[in-house]
């Protein structure tokens, strides 16, 4: 067996597991009613009780299960650390070859309602001439990705690992996409520019979190960025400090009880929370944040036990902005075009001028009128437009 084979996957869950997953949401100990009328003192009882009802009632892991089966699945061994990715190539001459990366709570779960857009656009509206060939990789630690046994993979090992897949994968031209964690990891491919890379794409600034002192902040635009940034860091950072500073610790709740990963996963932002809760609560989904969609992602986690390699990441992201700072250096400008959306519901939504602070010539920037932290997941049609938009002048160089 060579280092760089590539094998097909295929995922069968035991029906034990399935069925201890049920005994244990049956077997909660719930905590009284919050004492509030909203997500200030944390995720909602009515929203979990939901959750939890509609999990072991009305969820169905095997269509799930069969939907994943049915897209080209694959494992490779890059750097030590077994890598899960869906690879569907489009029917179409030329398509340009994108690899995209998911990011926390998420999974890619979060990003399937693009694979038909983004691969076969004649099919969905859109011109032959915008097909990517996609790549979907589980980050290490998340999902079917094998977890790291040893420190240090933080965004720049992970970006120079989807270089290497890329590579093994015979793609010698490519573009690069990332949100959340993903968009972190996408940020170190277009500082690294590695051989074949043509640009990349963004929908959060996730470097805003280490420089947050450099952001303008004298439009009204720039005030309300700053105001959700300061928001989000004071207000709704708690699983953000508890993962970056003790992931070891909360993870033992995580891979303990699914309601207790349920509500981890559900307090990431406030826009996405109440999304969610309204999925299941009222009925009303957000797009592509269905009850089921929501369910399938956390019941990944669960039945893959990553709650707690999932996250350290964020530990190594932690020590990685630590060791920035105090270094006193700035990163390695990206060499390669950037692209840029900003979606309104975004934790902090930036503004043009931010962009620019991390970006200086940003070759796309687009500011849309809907859409939140996971926006391939809820606005999938938008989603898929933003990044055909944003490749488009890059195919031909």
């Amino acid at each position: 067996m060579s280092n760089d084979e590539i094998r097909p996957f295929r995922l069968d869950t035991p029906e034990e597991a399935i069925a201890d997953l049920r005994r244990r949401v049956a077997a909660t100990r719930w905590p009284s009613r919050e004492l509030v009328n909203d997500r200030s003192q944390g995720v909602q009882l009515a929203t979990v009780q939901e959750l939890a009802r509609y999990w072991t009632t009305d969820h169905d892991w095997r269509a799930f299960e069969s939907k994943l089966n049915a897209l080209p699945q694959f494992t490779t061994d890059i750097d030590g650390v077994e890598i899960h990715f869906i690879h569907v190539r489009s029917q179409h001459e030329n398509a340009l070859p994108l690899i995209m990366t998911h990011g926390w709570p998420g999974s890619v779960v979060e990003l399937l309602g693009t694979i038909g857009p983004l691969t076969d656009p004649t099919a969905y509206g859109g011109r032959a001439e915008d097909a990517f060939h996609l790549v979907l990789p589980s980050l290490p630690g998340y999902g079917f990705s094998g977890q790291p046994t040893e420190l240090g993979w933080e965004n720049g090992r992970i970006a120079r690992a989807w270089a290497e897949l890329m590579k093994r994968l015979g793609y010698p031209r490519y573009v690069a996409q990332g949100g959340d964690v993903g968009a972190a990891v996408t940020d170190a491919m277009g500082r690294q520019a590695p051989e074949g890379l043509l640009g990349i794409h963004v929908n959060l600034l996730a470097g805003a979190l280490g420089f947050k002192d450099q952001l303008p902040a004298e439009s009204e635009q720039e005030r309300v960025a700053l105001e959700a940034l300061n928001t989000f860091t004071t207000d709704g950072f708690g699983y953000f400090l508890e993962q970056q500073t003790r992931p070891q610790t909360i993870g033992y709740s995580l891979l303990d009880s699914p309601v207790g990963l349920a509500a981890w996963m559900l307090d990431h932002d406030t826009d996405s929370y109440y999304k969610m809760a309204r999925a299941f609560v009222d009925g009303q989904p957000t797009g592509g944040l269905t009850r089921d969609t929501i369910v399938d992602n956390i019941t990944l986690y669960w039945l893959t036990g990553t709650g707690a390699s999932a996250a350290r990441w964020y530990w190594e992201f932690g020590r990685f902005l630590a060791a920035a700072q105090a270094s006193g250096q700035a990163p390695p400008p990206v060499s390669v075009p950037v692209g840029f959306t900003t979606f309104p519901g975004e934790i902090w939504a930036a503004p043009r001028s931010w962009v620019e602070t991390a970006y200086p010539g940003v070759a796309y920037f687009n500011e849309v009128d809907k859409g939140g932290h996971f926006p391939a997941w809820e606005e999938p049609d938008l989603f898929t437009n933003e990044v055909r938009a944003a490749f488009r002048p890059l195919r031909s160089s």
